[in-house]
């Protein structure tokens, strides 16, 4: 009696511990693959290629994978940086100008992590506009929403101890205000301005603690917020919305399309513009270095940098106290939002109220930052 030979061990069927057998790879390297990883290729293709809503085709309505991609040339561009710059006040500035005027293609590197940042702060505004006016952070999305909150939070910060490591006179004094204004908040706000400066004023540990906030904690802290944004998001779903064009063309419109690869050419074509606008930017109007910190010498007139214009204007309109209670309190009713709205919905279903709340919001934030843009004090 013949029995049959043995099966070669590359076609032998692959059984994760305490699962099912896998299906067999289609070609030898994927089955020597998949002996050394037992991942299931057509389980994880199957979800993670779900239909996407038709929506979804326009760049507008998919905003949150802009500010992710900006943020990679950040974390690119700002790696390569960091090889040359020196976080002490004494050698900061020059560290800058060395790396726009001798390291070898420095001058461009470092107007690509500036104009990343500024498109990354402008990219995540317009997607939190986008989700507020679509309704999008209603249940139950909540979670999401605030999570959104802290990632914008974040990338101001972000920008801020950016903005401030370069050493330069508007910079330095910017930072000063900063820490005025973290030391006006009620009970903490003196061990946080002391946490952030390192001391009693801005002086020598105070670069040192804005670099480790910018290389280290900040990037890692966006990271953990991007990947529960991002899981919330996958367990969700995208939220779906029904246009009244798509309504005229009748039932026979096909409402989704493929994640892959169509949604996935979507996002490497919107790469590639970023890619070429940030190239532009950096060419045409590269970052520049203005006059060194001076302690001793007060500039004529501050402005920061314009993501945090209407937070000077309204400094300035309000003092100082005032002035950080009311943004802590309206950034805590944008936090909870989601709550107050479904407060308001639950005893009039059809209120519309959050939209002209959001339009009053914007209109003044935009008034306030036009108005600092163009005072000369």
């Amino acid at each position: 009696m013949t029995t049959a030979a043995p099966p070669p061990p590359d076609l032998e069927p692959v059984t994760p511990h305490g699962g099912r057998p896998l299906p067999p790879a289609r070609t030898r390297f994927g089955r020597w693959l998949q002996r050394r990883v037992p991942v299931d290729l057509e389980a994880l293709r199957y979800y993670s290629n779900e239909p996407v809503p038709n929506h979804l085709k326009h760049w507008w309505w998919c905003l949150g994978g802009t500010p992710a991609m900006l943020f990679t040339v950040q974390a690119a561009t700002g790696i390569l940086l960091s090889f040359y710059y020196v976080p002490d006040p004494s050698q900061a500035y020059e560290s800058v100008r060395r790396v726009s005027e001798v390291v070898p293609f420095g001058w461009f590197l470092r107007s690509i992590h500036r104009w990343s940042s500024n498109l990354m702060i402008a990219a995540v505004i317009l997607h939190m506009m986008r989700v507020f006016f679509t309704g999008a952070y209603r249940k139950p999305r909540e979670l999401n929403w605030m999570i959104g909150i802290g990632l914008l939070g974040t990338t101001f910060f972000f920008g801020f101890t950016g903005y401030s490591l370069v050493y330069e006179q508007l910079s330095y004094w910017g930072a000063t205000v900063a820490g005025n204004l973290t030391e006006a908040v009620p009970l903490i706000g003196t061990y946080l301005a002391r946490l952030l400066r390192g001391g009693e004023m801005i002086g020598d540990n105070t670069l040192t603690r804005f670099f480790i906030l910018h290389i280290g904690i900040l990037p890692a802290l966006i990271t953990a917020l991007l990947a529960g944004h991002i899981l919330l998001f996958r367990l969700h779903g995208v939220t779906e919305f029904e246009f009244e064009s798509a309504r005229l063309r009748g039932p026979e419109e096909k409402k989704t399309f493929p994640f892959f690869p169509d949604h996935v050419m979507t996002e490497l074509i919107i790469g590639i513009g970023l890619a070429f606008l940030l190239t532009c930017l950096a060419v045409i109007f590269p970052a520049g270095l203005a006059e060194k910190a001076n302690p001793l010498l007060t500039p004529a007139h501050i402005k920061p940098e314009w993501y945090f214009f209407w937070t000077f204007r309204w400094l300035k309109l309000t003092g100082l106290t005032l002035a950080v209670l009311s943004i802590g309190f309206f950034g805590f009713l944008a936090l909870v939002w989601p709550f107050i709205d479904q407060a308001i919905r639950r005893r009039r279903p059809a209120s519309e109220i959050s939209v002209k709340i959001g339009l009053a919001a914007v209109c003044a934030l935009l008034v306030l930052t036009v108005w600092e843009a163009v005072a000369t004090h």
